[in-house]
């Protein structure tokens, strides 16, 4: 009998940091962009709160003395909890920030019905005006974090640098990205456009639908 999704997982860990580990399945898989050959979770790095605390420190020291300014931090994907964190490892030092409270912001956007990000009065403070770093689980077309890019420049803001659990990209609209892990730390990994995906070429049948929630079986 062939084994589950979740009973397929293995473990991965960050370069130069063994405390910061994501689980990763085998298969063929579907996201709303684009087929993939892995099931990437990063479940734990958004919900538990001594994973999330390394994995702020792993991205503070990737961004530190290349981003020179950040005021707000834009949450993406349920990454509220690593999003402060971040927040309290960007205030240790190392980055200006413009904020009369010298703290930071940390806020998430609305999506509305036809799927555009906004931000109401009361979040827009935390966006005019500001340097502003998007955070976001994983990146694979980018074609999300385009939209979100747009969306604060909309509202005035500066978008300075994107950090993700794991990215396939270096840069979305020239804004440079900083990950934890990428496409090297998971061996062969691949991701294709739908109509260019050879596993389905090969009839070979979709196992799920993944986002940045969990995965729903086909």
């Amino acid at each position: 009998m062939e084994k589950s999704i979740s009973d397929r997982l293995m473990k991965f860990y960050a370069r130069n940091d063994k405390s910061v580990t994501i689980n990763a399945a085998q298969g063929h898989f579907a996201t709303s962009q684009s087929h993939i050959n892995y099931y990437i979770d990063v479940t734990r790095i958004k919900v538990r709160v001594s994973e999330a605390k390394e994995a702020a420190k792993f991205l503070r020291e990737r961004m530190v003395n290349r981003i020179e300014s950040i005021d707000s931090i834009v949450c993406l994907d349920e990454t509220q909890v690593l999003g402060a964190f971040l927040g309290e490892e960007i205030e240790k030092g190392g980055f200006i920030t413009n904020n009369a409270h010298e703290t930071e912001y940390v806020v998430c956007p609305e999506e509305n019905s036809i799927h555009q990000f906004m931000f109401r009065e009361n979040n827009r403070l935390a966006i005019c005006g500001k340097n502003v770093i998007i955070l976001v689980d994983s990146i694979s077309t980018g074609t999300t974090v385009k939209r979100m890019i747009e969306c604060i420049r909309y509202y005035g803001g500066k978008v300075c640098g994107i950090a993700s659990i794991f990215s396939t990209v270096d840069e979305v609209y020239g804004v440079k990205a900083y990950t934890i892990f990428d496409e090297e730390d998971l061996p062969g990994y691949q991701a294709y456009s739908p109509t260019d995906c050879p596993m389905c070429q090969k009839r070979i049948p979709i196992e799920a639908m993944v986002n940045g929630y969990g995965y729903a079986k086909l």
